[in-house]
């Protein structure tokens, strides 16, 4: 069939009006998993300060009837200390573009702002969850904080040529030798954080490592639910020897680490929360700047562990 002489159609159009949706799809990640279960404290100073303290190990006690006492050595407490990070997004927009009808936004400042909130969220997960040391920063040099691996340093289980860090936010912990994710380790760490006297409730993985942990030996009956018609094939809790883990897949996290975390035992210390400032007009445009200032309080590290050093592919 051929189209019969002199149609005009759309093809020939010139007034045709575009067809424009008035949504704007965006399936970057937003999520924030470690932000969202661990407590939120006030900070007061830009190095924020925790005591930890350790009792003496059990031992024997016994002492004689109507003896004299004895007075015991006491320990003194721990003092430790991460420094506040500044973090921020600037948007600018022109007065022409806030003029105009734009689809998807009734403002582009605002739209801007919006999508600027959510990265600054996503950013501070992962300085939360990098292997970043302290820095105490100086008029040309940003303060930053110590993320969480650059305190675990007592339950720890890492491949070849790794080492721990001192665990005081000091330093990083150096990377080892990658191996796949094995049970065993998993195993050891949960067992050393309980001989710490940790009770850890969380295991953070990447996404490779997720699926890793859904082929351990614990899950080796997979169920079908022959109503639903669904195939169970992954772990969401873990049921070790010492409690129940929920599995949680972070995206800003190390891929090559396996956090298990006393999520009771971290904290987001903020000194300045979600702050929107309108910023100096200079033209003929619009500024705002987001800002926050935070750290992350490490309340006391051997109640949590890692397992280092793994393979991502």
């Amino acid at each position: 069939m051929a189209q019969p002489a002199d149609t005009f159609s759309s093809y020939d159009a010139i007034g045709n009006r575009e067809d424009l949706a008035d949504i704007i799809y965006d399936i970057s990640p937003t999520e924030t998993p470690f932000l969202s279960a661990i407590p939120k404290v006030k900070a007061s100073a830009t190095y924020h300060e925790i005591q930890t303290d350790t009792l003496e190990t059990a031992a024997a006690n016994a002492v004689i009837e109507g003896d004299d006492a004895t007075t015991d050595a006491r320990a003194a407490t721990t003092r430790l200390g991460n420094y506040t990070q500044i973090s921020d997004k600037v948007v600018r927009t022109t007065g022409t573009q806030e003029a105009v009808d734009s689809a998807g936004r009734g403002s582009e400042l605002s739209y801007q702002i919006m999508r600027a909130g959510k990265e600054l969220k996503n950013d501070m997960e992962y300085a939360c969850l990098q292997n970043g040391a302290r820095v105490a920063g100086d008029d040309s040099t940003a303060r930053q904080l110590a993320g969480v691996n650059a305190w675990i340093n007592t339950n720890d289980d890492f491949g070849g040529t790794g080492a721990s860090p001192t665990g005081d936010g000091t330093d990083t912990r150096t990377d080892g030798t990658q191996r796949a994710f094995d049970e065993a380790d998993l195993q050891t760490v949960l067992a050393s954080c309980w001989d710490a006297g940790g009770n850890p409730d969380t295991i953070f993985v990447g996404s490779f490592n997720k699926q890793a942990m859904s082929a351990f030996t614990g899950n080796a009956t997979r169920n079908i639910d022959s109503a639903d018609k669904k195939l169970v094939n992954a772990i969401d809790i873990y049921v070790g020897d010492f409690g129940e883990l929920q599995v949680v897949p972070a995206r800003h996290m190390r891929t090559r680490d396996a956090l298990v975390l006393d999520t009771s035992h971290w904290a987001l210390a903020e000194l300045r929360s979600f702050q929107e400032k309108e910023l100096a007009v200079t033209g003929d445009s619009m500024r705002k700047q987001l800002l926050c200032e935070y750290t992350l309080e490490s309340r006391n590290e051997a109640s949590s562990g890692g397992v280092y050093d793994l393979t991502t592919s």
